[in-house]
């Protein structure tokens, strides 16, 4: 049986008055890549920030490792190996690129490790050791996503939350971005990949939950949603060229 990483049961989240999520179940299991789809205001960036502890919700729970966490501060839910990926990178810009890796090492004190951490990232990523002495805001946007996985990869996540991250990135370099999603995946790191680029980020996944206006509306495995007429119309016409 698979073994349940994450859990949101029932969430509720809202802004004031206005309600972002509405009863939002999502289940990850260990291993998978689970992606969460929906257009613009669907709900999905309140979402991380709700199993990242940046928001509260007003019912339901969170669950992971099967422990409750909703009401957690931020830095106690990273430190129980939840890392997310923000839309936009957020990288250090003053910061070098191998200041920014360490950075993503900030919790911990297995300064071997660090170091044997920090070296996989350059083998996985060889142009960041090549400007591993430079500031990261020159870096181009597809540099700066590498970054932005190397960082989160030195913390060494049991679950990895990514918000957008093929968004303002040229078609190849979106493509290099799957790519890297499957070789993470493969090392062992759980994903949870919250996307607008629909075909891109069922390409890589295992299942998939279609969240519009605060509500999941679809739940299947990715091969399935990638076949449902609904998705095709509203979700993957624009994606053609993308994967």
């Amino acid at each position: 049986m698979p073994e349940v990483l994450f859990e949101a049961r029932a969430l509720h989240v809202g802004y004031g008055n206005i309600k972002a999520l509405h009863g939002v179940d999502i289940r990850v299991d260990r291993g998978e890549v689970v992606t969460l789809i929906g257009a613009n205001g669907a709900g999905k960036s309140t979402f991380l920030k709700s199993m990242s502890g940046l928001l509260t919700p007003s019912a339901g729970d969170i669950y992971f490792e099967g422990q409750r966490i909703n009401g957690l501060p931020p830095h106690e839910i990273t430190r129980r190996g939840i890392t997310q990926i923000p839309e936009g990178r957020r990288i250090f810009p003053r910061l070098t690129v191998q200041e920014n890796l360490m950075m993503g090492a900030f919790f911990r004190k297995d300064h071997a490790l660090v170091s044997s951490d920090r070296d996989r990232v350059y083998h996985m990523f060889p142009i960041l050791l090549e400007r591993r002495s430079q500031m990261g805001g020159t870096l181009s946007g597809g540099e700066q996503q590498m970054l932005a996985f190397g960082r989160a990869l030195m913390s060494r996540p049991k679950l990895l939350a990514l918000d957008e991250p093929s968004m303002g990135l040229a078609p190849i370099i979106v493509n290099k971005v799957f790519q890297i999603i499957r070789e993470i995946n493969k090392e062992g790191v759980t994903i949870l990949l919250v996307e607008q680029n629909a075909r891109g980020a069922l390409s890589v996944a295992e299942r998939g939950y279609v969240l519009e206006t605060g509500a999941i509306t679809i739940e299947d495995n990715a091969s399935q949603l990638l076949n449902n007429d609904r998705v095709k119309q509203c979700y993957l016409g624009i994606q053609e060229s993308f994967i």
